[in-house]
């Protein structure tokens, strides 16, 4: 999507998301991509449905030039020639269906993750705090095997039937138009009352779609937090409480095969009796003369093959119910609007230095007070200003808002004059470097991570920014280097090492706007010492906001923002906060008590000086 105007994207992401509650016309959607691949499939189908009845007339034909007696070899020859090419032409023409098919139907599931993994990739932070990732996960797999499932079943299960039926009814009226008319209202009632049954155990199929996908949700859940589970010993409950998950996903399934199972063992009984009474009635035909022995072959195949054609096509509609049930359930919940979607006339943001302005700020939570209430900020190019206060203020929440991860719902944020909300968020995040606390690392090597912040960047770009973070010691010494592969998160690494890492990361972005969310939390003093150094050098020239509870990080800040329940109550100069009364003072006796020397702006001033 990359070559489309942000309007053309929105309409089609609003486009994807009118699907949510049309998951049959999600599917043609899918379907119309391909239409010359679906005709050779759809036409091989009806060709090789049509070559079987018509090999059974091929056999009446035969029998009949048999009952004529041996005196006429040239018809007999013709019509086995006529049967061996009809069987012959019928395998033929389901391989090239089938070869079509293996190469169609897998494009439509391609076609389709790709779509939905791009429209979930738009959805807002709001969204995913909503949703566990597996479930995510499980049900884009669960939508591209339903798709799968349910055009396969389609073309092999339900068309062949219908085919079948139709043609063996027009065929049976050149022998008998009663019986054809007959069979032709049995089969029409029989096929109403078992899709009218099929349609009301949807609820069924809908309860087990759900149910699988919470069982997928909640495995990768606690496989992800393994190490927790082991930590607080809960190893047992976990397997008591997935055992429940799957029992309850077992019984709703059971339910959803057993209603399947009452309808199949109903068209049955109904089978046998029609198929009884349609032989009969060839047989009284031909005990008055009015029918060959032919004609009797010829009926009786036909009139099973309606009736089989009947139950097969019931249970084909039965199972297609039981994939579109959970192909409806995993759109309906992945096709969800998008929640902050780019305006349709957003510009790209032009970096002008990177001056940052909070003005007249509301935000709250989804069902929560405001967190921001009228909130003013403004920073200028180059300050480093770092935001304390105690947790709940909302200094996390500002820089989540700067990153326009949420809406407000009053006010404006602006970089170098520019409305946040009218600019795209691709060309706002990427004037913004963010070292979060919570490192958040991909299972791939550690160059692939460090090059995530700049990926067209050279290897010798990567290597530096990694030497000017102190990666490169502990780098050097894993088995691969920088191709060692980091594990899920980084588990492989410790918590200093994945912070060296988001750093090194940031410094090779290279963004004129860095934030700085407890960057160096997780590191010991000496690891700590040496990123300050690295931190020093990056942020040079640029917009820094940093949030820290080690005061001792912010001893080189042009301005300290106090906050308190969502507003600045104290601004200024690490000194000048430190010479009066008040919370960031408070903060600094807490940590380092009276008699501590700290160097705030070069000089060694003693805290029992100031307090």
């Amino acid at each position: 999507m990359e070559h489309l105007t942000i309007a053309q994207r929105n309409a089609q992401n609003a486009k994807l998301a009118s699907y949510a509650h049309r998951p049959l016309a999600f599917l043609f959607r899918f379907i119309r991509r391909h239409p010359l691949a679906h005709a050779i499939v759809l036409c091989s189908v009806f060709a090789a449905v049509g070559c079987a009845l018509a090999s059974q007339y091929a056999i009446k034909h035969l029998i009949d030039v048999l009952g004529e007696g041996r005196h006429h070899p040239g018809p007999l020859w013709g019509a086995f020639a006529i049967l061996v090419g009809l069987i012959a032409a019928d395998n033929l023409l389901w391989r090239v269906g089938g070869w079509a098919a293996a190469h169609t139907f897998v494009a439509v599931t391609g076609d389709l993750r790709r779509d939905l993994f791009q429209y979930l990739s738009g959805h807002s932070p709001t969204y995913y705090s909503e949703k566990q990732p597996g479930m995510l996960a499980s049900r884009i797999t669960a939508t591209s095997n339903a798709v799968y499932t349910a055009e396969n079943t389609t073309a092999w299960n339900v068309l062949p039937p219908c085919i079948a039926v139709l043609g063996a009814i027009v065929m049976i009226t050149a022998v008998n138009p009663l019986m054809a008319g007959g069979l032709m209202l049995c089969s029409a009632i029989l096929s109403v009352v078992l899709y009218k049954l099929a349609g009301r155990g949807s609820a069924r199929h809908h309860h087990f779609a759900t149910k699988a996908a919470s069982v997928d949700g909640e495995l990768v859940d606690v496989i992800s937090n393994m190490g927790l589970v082991r930590a607080f010993g809960m190893t047992f409950r976990e397997q008591q409480r997935f055992g429940a998950t799957v029992k309850a996903e077992m019984e709703a399934r059971q339910q959803s095969l057993l209603y399947l199972e009452k309808l199949r063992l109903l068209h049955a009984v109904i089978t046998a009796l029609l198929s009884a009474g349609l032989l009969g009635w060839a047989l009284w035909l031909w005990d008055q003369g009015r029918a060959t022995s032919g004609d009797i072959v010829l009926v009786s195949s036909l009139g099973f093959t309606i009736l089989h054609g009947t139950r097969d096509l019931a249970v084909a509609l039965v199972d297609v119910t039981q994939h579109v049930a959970r192909l409806a359930e995993a759109v309906r919940t992945l096709l969800e609007p998008h929640g902050m979607p780019d305006r349709d006339g957003a510009t790209e943001l032009v970096p002008q230095g990177g001056r940052v302005d909070f003005e007249g700020v509301t935000f709250a939570y989804p069902r929560r007070r405001p967190i921001l209430d009228h909130f003013d900020l403004h920073i200028e190019p180059g300050q480093r200003v770092g935001l304390i206060g105690k947790s709940g203020a909302g200094k996390s929440t500002v820089l989540a808002l700067l990153q326009r991860f949420y809406e407000t719902q009053g006010g404006a944020i602006k970089i170098d004059g520019q409305d946040i909300a009218t600019i795209t968020q691709d060309s706002l995040r990427h004037a913004i470097a963010l070292v979060p606390q919570d490192i958040s690392l991909f299972h791939r090597t550690v160059y692939e991570n460090i090059a995530y912040g700049r990926p067209e960047a050279s290897r010798e770009e990567v290597v530096a920014a990694a030497r000017e973070a102190r990666c490169s010691d502990f780098i050097e010494a894993m088995p691969e280097g920088f191709d060692t592969i980091v594990g899920d998160r980084g588990v492989k690494l410790s918590g200093g090492q994945r912070q060296r890492i988001a750093i090194a990361r940031a410094i090779l972005k290279n963004a004129p706007i860095l934030l700085l969310d407890e960057a160096t939390s997780a590191l010991d003093s000496a690891s700590e010492e040496a990123i300050q150094k690295a931190l020093d050098r990056l942020m040079v020239g640029r917009t820094v906001i940093a949030i820290a509870h080690r005061l001792s990080t912010l001893n080189n800040f042009d301005r300290i923002i106090v906050m308190s329940q969502g507003k600045v109550i104290d601004d200024g100069s690490p000194e000048a906060l430190r010479q009066r009364p008040g919370l960031y003072r408070d903060l600094l006796s807490k940590q380092y008590g009276k008699g501590t020397t700290l160097h705030i702006g070069g000089k060694k001033v003693d805290e029992q000086h100031v307090v």
